[in-house]
């Protein structure tokens, strides 16, 4: 017989019944984190013994609310964002039982930080040209190849990694998923340092990889299908964040302008007026989508609202520059750090300038993205792909 899924009372119920046993002002993060997964909060729409308890997507809130008000410790998702936003979802679509049951708990918790190995020096947004090879050996798999901006991979325990294993067949074909242990000999994590001065992306050297073949996702030859779940995941995880109203980069500048009425002119309030607007606007269609996601699988949704994100980022931290004038060139804090988070609002202004560019190549470029939004929403004729059906090794690289 099957269980049913608790409604919101019940799911109230539940965390509170957490709460009583778990006291969070007298209970280990950790141990209240792993009891959380463990009692089916974690993910809600899970399934049970995985963090979840195969409930509604969209009561998750009613957790989070129970919790929250207790001052119970979350499992910092920004710092975890990767294993969050995109390898959790990979791994409950198409992992095995054993993978699941392996790597999803310590994920949430943040036991285990993850990054993603899929772009290169010659495959960046054409990822399905990527060159690093997988060999099988027997039980194992060994990995050789370059990935290039890999957030996180100096913090990194696991990575999600793509390597083509079979040259002889088409770009798109040929490419398998695994999961690749950060700590294993013959991988080399080096910074990149970046134009706002620190290295949070790195370079990933593979030379002579093991990997089990107990960690690949899917079958050998289909991983472009299990790295679509991935990067579909992603681009909802970068462009449909949810912030409250002013959220995100409009914040500092609304307040900029209220309480340094000096700064102001007619033509700073009506472009200011404007991106308050088209930020308002992004936000509410997050929120829109994340109920669409409730019901599904990401779409090509995800792909519109991280182009929506980029292009909004780069004007507002644009307008927040010129609104201060000199001032808001100054960035006193040009040293080569190695962070854990991005943190956009609790920077200077001039930050925000200069991270907010890169916001139009991570997680898919901007050109990527609309061609996306162009073929799958709006039903636009494919470009044409003369390479699509030619062997990987034949192609002029």
């Amino acid at each position: 017989m099957t269980a049913v899924a608790p409604d919101a009372a019940g799911l109230r119920r539940r965390a509170r019944e957490l709460l009583a046993a778990h006291p969070p002002a007298t209970t280990d993060r950790l141990a209240f984190l792993q009891a959380r997964f463990d009692a089916g909060l974690a993910w809600v729409h899970f399934p049970e013994g995985l963090g979840g308890l195969g409930a509604p997507r969209t009561l998750q809130a009613v957790v989070d609310a129970e919790l929250e008000a207790a001052d119970a410790p979350d499992n910092d998702p920004r710092r975890i964002g990767i294993g969050l936003g995109m390898a959790a979802p990979t791994l409950l679509r198409h992992g095995t039982d054993e993978q699941k049951r392996r790597f999803l708990r310590p994920l949430w918790t943040g036991q285990e930080v993850w990054c993603q190995l899929f772009s290169e020096p010659g495959a960046g947004s054409d990822l399905a040209a990527l060159g690093t090879r997988a060999v099988r050996d027997g039980e194992d798999w060994i990995v050789d190849g370059q990935k290039v901006w890999t957030s996180s991979a100096h913090l990194a325990r696991w990575a999600i990694l793509l390597a083509r294993t079979d040259p002889a067949l088409p770009k798109h074909q040929g490419i398998t998923y695994f999961l690749c242990d950060m700590t294993d000999p013959g991988v080399e994590v080096r910074p990149l340092r970046q134009l706002t001065g620190e290295a949070e992306f790195n370079e990933v050297f593979l030379t002579g990889v093991r990997i089990p073949d107990a960690h690949r996702i899917g079958e050998a030859g289909d991983g472009w299908r299990v790295a679509r779940t991935t990067l579909m995941n992603e681009r909802v995880s970068i462009g449909g964040m949810r912030l409250p109203r002013e959220g995100g980069m409009i914040g500092p500048v609304a307040r900029t302008w209220r309480e340094r009425p000096g700064l102001r002119t007619h033509d700073l309030h009506q472009r200011l007026l404007t991106l308050w607007v088209e930020a308002e606007v992004a936000r509410l269609t997050g929120e829109r989508l994340r109920q669409q996601l409730a019901a599904g699988q990401p779409g090509p949704e995800g792909s519109g609202m991280k182009l929506a994100f980029a292009g909004l980022n780069q004007r507002i931290s644009g307008l927040e520059v010129e609104l201060r004038g000199e001032e808001g060139l100054l960035y006193d804090d040009w040293t080569m750090r190695r962070p854990e988070l991005v943190d956009f609002t609790g920077r200077d202004a001039g930050y925000r300038y200069l991270r907010a560019k890169g916001n139009s190549i991570e997680g898919g470029t901007s050109e990527i993205l609309l061609n996306i939004v162009a073929e799958r929403v709006l039903g636009l004729p494919a470009e044409p792909r003369t390479d699509k059906d030619v062997a990987w090794k034949d192609l002029a690289r």
